[in-house]
């Protein structure tokens, strides 16, 4: 019997003094002092929710960078000469003899070297898929290794 009055007595104890920590000044306190704006960087806090979708690159961003590449000296122009590098740079490799002519076959080269590679039967025709083999592969936007959106779902 003095079993369950004990018992009795503990759990009333638990409850008042659950009720005096709750009830108290249990609040957690700033660590720092809260600074004056001035002192922060003049920087107030933004109230605006954040935005549903990121910003997406704008053609001119695109452009500003393709401008970029060809401006080496980076004085905001491009002159003729950082203008025609590139184009010198590939004419070079299209003139395989090196006599500063381009002829026909030396133009073609690349053409012909690129047909002669898809064709990979070597029947002097291209099927659909060895046809797809000859696109310009283009680089894409980066990518963040995401897991597919069918495990996200499957988890959850």
């Amino acid at each position: 019997m003095w079993r369950y009055l004990a018992g009795g007595a503990a759990v009333i104890a638990l409850i008042v003094a659950g009720f005096m920590l709750f009830s108290g000044n249990a609040r957690p306190r700033p660590l720092l002092p809260a600074q004056p704006i001035s002192q922060a960087g003049g920087a107030a806090v933004p109230t605006d929710p954040l935005p549903d979708a990121a910003p997406e690159a704008t053609a001119k961003t695109r452009e500003q960078k393709r401008f970029d590449r060809y401006d080496k000296d980076r004085d905001a122009t491009i002159t003729r000469e950082e203008y025609l590098v590139q184009r010198r740079k590939a004419y070079a490799r299209l003139d395989v003899d090196g006599d500063g002519k381009l002829s026909f076959d030396e133009w073609a080269v690349k053409a012909t070297t690129k047909f002669a590679d898809a064709d990979r039967d070597k029947s002097g025709t291209m099927t659909a898929p060895e046809f797809a083999t000859t696109a310009v592969k283009r680089k894409g936007p980066a990518r963040v290794n995401c897991p597919p959106v069918q495990a996200v779902a499957e988890e959850s």
